[in-house]
């Protein structure tokens, strides 16, 4: 494991998804799933999003369009509260549902607006 680009990973994970969750998910981390957690960190988070070429916003907006065409909704949700973190407004998540909706179909904008509807209402932001 490079130690600079986990540590840069972790960084970079807990500014987008939030420290408790970070943590959480590390702590839960077991002899199975451990090695898939410290790969996914230091290779996504410290290499990805370590690569500040792209800002974290336009990071998460690829994101939510990348993950909603793989129909990954649970991860959809957990990058939503993500890009919320990192600046996405309420008007540019909803041009970007419609995007989604225009290139994965109208069936998977309607499941985006569901969870982001209930995401942004749980945050006070609808």
């Amino acid at each position: 494991m490079n130690k600079e680009l986990f540590e840069l990973g972790i960084s970079k994970r807990k500014e987008t998804l939030g420290s408790e969750y970070v943590e959480n998910n590390l702590t839960k981390a077991d002899g199975f799933n451990r090695p898939f957690q410290e790969a996914m960190t230091e290779w996504c988070w410290g290499f990805g999003w370590g690569d500040e070429t792209i800002e974290a916003k336009t990071r998460s907006m690829m994101n939510l369009s990348m993950i909603a065409a793989l129909g990954k909704m649970e991860e959809w949700e957990l990058h939503l509260k993500g890009a919320i973190n990192n600046g996405v407004s309420v008007e540019e998540i909803r041009a970007i549902i419609h995007v989604i909706a225009i290139y994965c179909g109208v069936p998977q904008g309607v499941e985006c607006f569901r969870i982001a509807r209930a995401v942004l209402t749980e945050q006070g932001l609808l």
